[in-house]
């Protein structure tokens, strides 16, 4: 039985992630701050699967980690989650992105020290910047054009000198867009309001609030942009299957994480509104910076590297947002 830290536990992916891995029997570690992640579902899972399996700690990766790796000394792999993920709030406040770098700087001396060698990183396709081709490919330039990806593609950098130079092994995960929750609705998205397209628009066929159109016009059939939308427990199996990927001695790697397809923000609206059935208004409001037109994974590599394909269809994402907000209409409460 193997002992896997989870860092940003308690948010929306990172939590997804914990619950997958407590059902496959690994022993999790959890820790979070709580600046963005939730304390409720890191005590469901203290409740559901006990202590033995599962224990967290409310805890700033910022300040002195060793005496979490010095309390739990059976980690043996680091999924590392922590980190905000907002381009807009990147493009107004570069200094808490570039903050996430000194951040995974310190994770990973903490794991030198502790002799952990293994750890599976979000990364995003923010770093490729402006596509220069669709799909996008693991070779493509990287040229982030927003701090958000800047600060991944650093953290990437950190990564291949610890790997070179410290004997670290990773697999760096570039996510594209992420939706849906945990299949059996029970774990999801608790962001008000969330920064996720699909979400807002279940929310608004629900009518939990209002759905605004937060995206700029670009040069696309209907001038919204193009994404690639990947369901977060697809997402988080390539993460598990990294883990293993890593003990069985795998080289270090990065890879995207897409369905190779792309929607544009009209067409996931569509989507929801078809699945559901439901009808609702559409306003605009203040457009984010930092965006681009297109953005389109190419997943051959996922495939290849960790024998990983997406198994759920956009409709089954709307499925398991509207299972979670009509058991959390206001997400989790603490």
């Amino acid at each position: 039985m193997k002992t896997i830290l989870v860092t940003g536990a308690g948010g929306y992916i990172g939590s997804i992630a914990t619950y997958m891995l407590l059902q496959k029997g690994y022993r999790v570690i959890g820790i979070d701050n709580l600046s963005t992640g939730w304390k409720e579902p890191l005590e469901f899972f203290e409740s559901s699967f006990g202590k033995d399996m599962f224990r967290f700690h409310i805890h700033d990766l910022e300040s002195d980690m060793m005496s979490i790796f010095q309390k739990e000394k059976d980690i043996e792999a680091v999924l590392h989650y922590a980190a905000p993920c907002n381009v807009d709030e990147s493009m107004k406040l570069p200094e808490k992105y570039f903050k996430t770098v000194r951040v995974g700087a310190h994770l990973l001396d903490c794991m030198n020290a502790c002799g952990i060698k293994h750890i599976v990183f979000s990364s995003t396709c923010a770093v490729y910047g402006e596509a220069q081709y669709v799909p996008v490919n693991e070779a493509h330039p990287t040229l982030p054009v927003n701090p958000y990806g800047e600060s991944k593609r650093i953290v990437e950098q950190i990564l291949y000198w610890y790997g070179k130079l410290k004997g670290m092994t990773y697999i760096s995960l570039r996510y594209f867009n992420v939706c849906g929750a945990s299949d059996d609705g029970k774990i999801g998205d608790s962001k008000k309001p969330s920064r996720h397209l699909m979400q807002n628009a279940v929310r608004g066929a629900l009518g939990l609030e209002q759905f605004h159109l937060t995206c700029p016009r670009v040069e696309t059939s209907d001038g919204t942009p193009i994404r690639d939308y990947t369901n977060v427990v697809d997402l988080n199996r390539a993460h598990l299957l990294g883990l293993e990927y890593l003990f069985n001695g795998g080289e270090s790697e990065i890879v995207n994480l897409g369905t190779g397809t792309g929607n544009s923000v009209m067409e996931i609206v569509d989507e929801v509104k078809k699945a559901t059935g439901a009808t609702f208004n559409i306003d605009t409001s203040e457009a984010r910076q930092g965006e681009y037109a297109t953005m389109i994974a190419d997943i051959k590599k996922a495939e290849k590297i960790l024998g990983w394909k997406p198994e759920h269809s956009l409709t089954d994402s709307v499925n398991s947002l509207v299972m979670w907000y009509k058991d959390h209409p206001h997400g989790w409460k603490e």
